[in-house]
């Protein structure tokens, strides 16, 4: 077998679903185990949101990925473009701070492809997950499990303590980012 094939994700643009996504960091590093970094992703999770269309049901920022489960404004729509407009700025951001900050750890972060060319990685190759939605039962079930990820990781006792999600704002309405209401 092939170690250069990846698993690619698919994505299904169907309106009137919600859609969960997950994606990781390079390598499972944990890479957004800084407030800085996971500013970056609130800030590129709001610029998607107003730029690409996208209502933000709820989130969960850990130190080696980030769940989020969003839900199409506008039709047609490509969640594809939604994740670009979240991934590709905070890699930028991290290059840039990595190039001024830390020449190690921008090392780390870059590959050599076969051709040669070097490219730096801040988030894992092949697309993430991407679930669609389809009842709200199971939306409220995904809301759920993906607030209680720091809990099953023992960052925390109770969902609501973890800033870098949307819990508090399910339990109190107050959240480090704007969140939508359920459709």
């Amino acid at each position: 077998m092939n170690a250069a094939i990846r698993k690619k994700v698919h994505h299904f643009n169907i309106p009137g679903q919600a859609h969960e996504l997950t994606f990781s960091c390079y390598r499972r590093l944990p890479l957004l185990s800084r407030d800085r970094t996971r500013r970056w992703i609130i800030e590129s999770i709001e610029a998607a949101r107003k730029n690409r269309g996208f209502a933000v049901l709820a989130f969960v920022i850990m130190p080696k990925h980030v769940h989020i489960i969003v839900y199409p404004s506008d039709q047609p729509y490509d969640i594809a473009w939604f994740l670009k407009g979240i991934k590709q700025p905070v890699s930028r951001k991290a290059h840039a701070w990595l190039l001024k900050n830390d020449q190690q750890w921008l090392e780390k972060l870059t590959l050599v492809r076969t051709d040669g060319l070097r490219v730096f990685r801040f988030w894992q190759a092949g697309g993430g997950y991407d679930r669609n939605i389809d009842r709200q039962a199971t939306l409220r079930q995904m809301i759920e499990y993906i607030h209680n990820n720091p809990v099953r990781r023992g960052l925390v006792d109770r969902a609501v303590e973890w800033p870098w999600s949307s819990a508090s704002w399910y339990e109190r309405r107050e959240c480090i980012l704007e969140m939508d209401p359920l459709p």
